[in-house]
């Protein structure tokens, strides 16, 4: 999982999102199997939505695999009072944001996926160190009792 400094980091960018685009109602970032890394969505369950956005990621895949559309980029789906809008966000993450039908839709994309890119870093980075195996300890080795004390390396006997 994503550690708790990049995980405060992503909610940074999503509160940022919200202050740069006043028609957002919400924005959450989520991993591709649906569990909730940050949201600031006030008035909706983010389980459910990170729930919902990873089937329907599920199915835009599918259905650009199945048209030989490339990799997954973007959703877009219009209700009968606003938007909600998915982003990919690096390999592991996406990004989706509620937003009112007054919404310029060509600025939603635009910040959507200048966030997108930026989340995806945070999430990208912080797996991969995460991932990394630890540096191998470069102190010596206990020296059997009786050994020499001596600052060359001894060859094996």
């Amino acid at each position: 999982m994503v550690p708790e400094a990049e995980v405060r980091d992503v909610l940074d960018e999503l509160q940022r999102l919200r202050a740069r685009v006043p028609l957002l109602s919400g924005a959450l970032a989520a991993s591709t199997d649906g569990l909730v890394l940050a949201h600031d969505t006030p008035g909706v369950e983010a389980e459910g939505v990170a729930a919902l956005t990873a089937a329907a990621l599920g199915v835009s895949i599918r259905m650009t695999d199945a048209t030989g559309r490339g990799g997954f980029r973007e959703l877009l789906v219009r209700g009968g009072s606003g938007y909600i809008a998915t982003y990919a966000a690096g390999s592991s993450a996406v990004l989706t944001l509620l937003a009112e039908d007054r919404i310029n839709v060509g600025r939603l994309h635009l910040e959507g996926r200048r966030a997108g890119a930026r989340i995806g870093e945070l999430v990208d980075s912080a797996l991969e160190r995460a991932e990394r195996p630890a540096p191998a300890s470069r102190t010596a080795p206990p020296r059997p009792a009786g050994a020499p004390n001596s600052a060359l390396p001894q060859r094996p006997t």
